[in-house]
């Protein structure tokens, strides 16, 4: 039986080709989705554990501070105290904290939010364990720094330039005293490093003799474990401590979450495109058993069982799907290869593939499992054939229609997945998702499965379309398309499943960005906005204060102060310029007025006085810690978004902030010019903040694309891998199209013999593609808007504000993109039929 399944795949081995390579991009979707994880997930580990070795034991504030509330930190007197353990050969203290630094140009080197700065501490060789220098030395006094290669690079500076650096005191030059390279311990990929003298550091980011961990390496031969005992026996108050080794784990298991969702995004789009790959074989095999219908009664006649010729054909299909499995797990290397070169910091050092056991049998069961579950049933329905009626039909009949009874089925699973999605959108509820999850199958899977009932009417109407165009091809198109409505509606289904998910994450993502958009702008009306670098710690009132010397400019900061409880509801008031903050932030004032915040009062967004019960004249008593005590009077309510990243949900004056704090936290600076925004203010305002790398100064279209434009990267990414889905549902198309060429050698030769030129034939099967094209393409579109509206009205009970919003641009060109795919994939079969030899094909019985 082997042999001659064997056999029979390298006799039909043009019409397989198809279906080979669509298992095998499958394959290489999984397999490459794999390496790539894998590869990542051991670069990650690799590179966020690398230095740690050096670590014996390193002790640590077990909250922000220790000792309650005394200075942050630890004390460096400790460091000397824990240098005396037995067993230990040094105490190294570290310090460390946001810093920008900023090249040659002013901007902000480097990305992410890893800037950072920290404390050169040299032991007494001179030398800090945690940085090798390339170039110069360490800093030495409190105008010098030293830089991260990479950084240095980056901003073009060498050993004795003046370099500009960003912290949340502020910004400073300084002269650059070395370069270094570093370990795991200290940068970021993609960050930034400097360092500073030790005195400096502890100023800049925390206090004056205090460090915010204690380095101790071991002395040789000494049990870290029995130091970590001696160490925890000498520990000051609120500290703690843990070996260098348990520190590696915890910052593997942090660096190693981002591969692990990707590894798992990608793995689900290579499940859609092995999804749409099982419409492809399904409908290969269910044309080739077809095809050899007369060949398989007659095995059947001359002895063979049913259950040897099931196997014969299973064979053939393992055979099939496990040469694909080897060529797409070589390929998915490569493609996972190509992904770490394209995508692999360009500041990281390359990381091996890795390629395991688990990784290999994954791909060859997935691609020889494939074939096998997609073959059985053309297998079976070809088994219930009897051997006397294959032998004496001449050509396989088609069925003329798709069956009453699956037509049923798929109608019930269409109304009852339908009605489900429809009750989860309009409910509320953990539960409504789920209910919308099991309703979206039911649906997509009755939708896909009544394709060969809509194929139709759809081909119906379109038909005056078609025969306006070419009345003899259009009709013919028409006709060929109807003519086996399961044929159709396996491959229009591969199409409309890779249109559904496109359009369904359009929708979703189109209405997501309007909402951001709306929850960053809308109450934006000042010129700019003044926000920490990516990755920085935050402002403080003092950042602002050199605007007042700035001609023609009004702003206010918001200062955040929290711990609030305002007649028993927890509250974050919000301090803000009285005099200016109704010209640089839109408030819709339902009751009271915003000249309240003046007189000392508070302005209360419109949700929470609601949910506090708070009305406009109500003189609130006012608590903060256990010593604060005070009250405050509600002189307005505005209307306000509970998401919106600019207006507080309580605004209050600036003076009332600060009499009860004295160091709130600054989220952002709005800053309004007499002439608006343009490159001259821009420039005022950034040399007004003193040239800080550290800070950001963004006019609308910068808040716009900071909180929002994430959204588009994040759609066209998805729509990149969704195309795999849409190259396989293409070849499903060719190789329908192909194998239908080889059906109908007689009829297009009589067509041939008739008059009909060759590019009229290849006219006829194009419009046939364009058929199939936008039957999945509209059906596709459809279900993927519905899927998107019902899981938008999910979102409105958490996001207020939410609303659809249908992407016209982007939907229609998924659609010309399929119609575009499926035009392209007929270009063989339609040279094919053109060249039909016309005596071989009349007289082929």
């Amino acid at each position: 039986m082997f042999r001659t399944a064997l056999r029979n795949v390298l006799a039909h081995k043009a019409r397989l080709f198809m279906t080979a390579f669509a298992v095998m991009l499958g394959v290489t979707f999984v397999s490459g989705s794999l390496v790539y994880g894998d590869s990542l997930h051991r670069a990650a580990t690799a590179r966020v554990t690398d230095g740690y070795e050096r670590i014996a034991v390193s002790v640590f504030p077990e909250n922000s501070r220790v000792a309650g509330p005394g200075p942050a930190g630890i004390d460096a007197g400790a460091a000397t105290t824990l240098a005396k353990v037995p067993g230990v050969a040094a105490a190294t203290g570290r310090v460390d904290g946001f810093a920008a630094v900023a090249g040659r140009d002013g901007r902000l080197i480097g990305h992410g939010p890893s800037h950072r700065g920290g404390n050169f501490a040299p032991g007494a060789d001179g030398k800090d364990p945690a940085y090798h220098f390339t170039r110069g030395s360490g800093p030495t006094g409190n105008d010098t720094i030293a830089l991260d290669e990479t950084t240095a690079a980056k901003g073009g500076y060498r050993v004795g330039d003046t370099v500009r650096v960003g912290t949340r005191q502020g910004a400073a030059s300084y002269t650059l005293s070395g370069t270094f390279r570093t370990d795991g311990t200290t940068r970021s990929t993609g960050g930034s490093l400097a360092l500073f003298g030790n005195d400096t550091a502890q100023r800049l980011f925390l206090q004056p003799g205090r460090y915010q961990n204690i380095e101790l390496t071991a002395a040789p031969g000494t049990d870290v474990q029995q130091l970590l005992g001696r160490v925890e026996s000498a520990l000051p108050e609120g500290a703690g401590a843990a070996t260098g080794a348990q520190l590696a784990r915890i910052q593997a298991n942090l660096a190693t979450s981002d591969s692990d969702t990707m590894s798992q995004i990608l793995l689900g789009f290579a499940a859609v495109a092995l999804f749409v790959a099982t419409f492809l074989i399904s409908n290969t095999f269910t044309m080739l058993v077809a095809r050899r219908t007369r060949e398989l009664a007659l095995m059947r006649a001359v002895g063979a069982s049913r259950t040897q010729v099931r196997r014969i054909l299973l064979t053939e299909s393992l055979l099939v799907g496990a040469g694909a499995s080897v060529a797409g797990l070589a390929a998915g290397t490569g493609v996972a290869a190509l992904l770490r070169t394209l995508f692999a910091p360009a500041d990281t050092p390359a990381a091996p593939l890795v390629l395991t056991p688990g990784t290999v049998i994954t791909s060859l069961l997935v691609g020889t499992a494939l074939p096998m579950a997609a073959a059985w049933l053309p297998i079976r329905r070809a088994m219930a054939i009897p051997p006397v009626a294959a032998l004496s039909a001449a050509e396989p009949a088609p069925p003329a229609r798709a069956g009453t009874l699956r037509s049923g089925i798929s109608a019930a699973l269409v109304l009852t997945g339908t009605a489900a999605t429809v009750y989860g959108a309009l409910t509320s509820g953990r539960d409504a998702r789920t209910v919308i999850a099991l309703g979206a199958a039911l649906t997509v899977t009755g939708a896909m499965s009544s394709i060969p009932l809509l194929s139709r009417p759809f081909t119906a109407l379109l038909r005056p379309l078609l025969t306006r165009l070419h009345p003899v091809y259009g009709d013919l198109a028409a006709r060929n398309t109807v003519r086996d409505p399961r044929r159709t509606g396996a491959t229009a289904a591969a199409l409309a499943i890779a249109l559904t998910l496109a359009s369904g994450l359009s929708v979703l993502g189109a209405s997501a960005a309007r909402y951001l958009d709306r929850a960053t702008t809308h109450d934006f009306t000042a010129d700019y906005l003044v926000k920490p670098a990516e990755g920085g710690s935050g402002m403080t009132p003092a950042t602002a204060e050199p605007l007042r010397r700035l001609p023609g400019a009004v702003y206010s900061p918001l200062n955040q102060s929290t711990e609030y409880r305002l007649a028993g509801t927890p509250s974050v008031l919000t301090g803000v310029d009285p005099a200016t903050i109704g010209r640089l932030l839109r408030y819709d004032v339902v009751e009271g007025s915003l000249d309240c915040l003046a007189e000392g009062q508070i302005a209360v967004a419109d949700f929470k006085a609601e949910a506090a019960g708070w009305h406009v004249g109500q003189t609130l008593p006012l608590q903060r810690h256990e010593d604060q005590h005070g009250s405050v009077t509600i002189g307005a309510v505005y209307r306000a978004d509970e998401q919106s990243n600019l207006l507080p949900s309580i605004t209050a004056p600036d003076s009332l902030v600060a009499r009860y704090d004295s160091a709130p936290h600054t989220d952002a600076i709005l800053v309004a010019t007499d002439g608006g925004p343009g490159p001259a203010p821009l420039a005022g305002i950034t040399r007004a903040l003193g040239d800080n790398p550290a800070l950001a100064v963004l006019d609308e279209a910068g808040v716009r694309a900071r909180d929002s434009g994430s959204i588009g990267d994040q759609l066209n990414v998805f729509h990149a891998l969704l195309s795999m889905a849409l190259a396989i549902a293409a070849l499903g198309i060719a190789n329908t199209l192909a194998m239908s060429v080889l059906e109908r050698r007689k009829e297009i030769g009589t067509l041939r013999a008739l008059g009909v030129d060759r590019a009229g034939v290849s006219r006829m099967i194009r419009l046939e593609a364009l058929l199939l094209g936008g039957l999945g393409a509209t059906l596709g579109t459809a279900l993927g808007v519905f899927l998107g509206w019902a899981l938008g009205r999910t979102l409105q009970e958490n996001v207020a504000g939410y609303t659809l919003v249908l992407p016209w641009g982007r939907l229609a060109l998924g659609v010309l993109i399929a119609l575009a795919g499926a035009l392209l994939a007929s270009l063989w079969p339609a040279r094919r039929a053109a060249r039909v030899d016309i005596p071989a094909a009349t007289a082929a019985q």
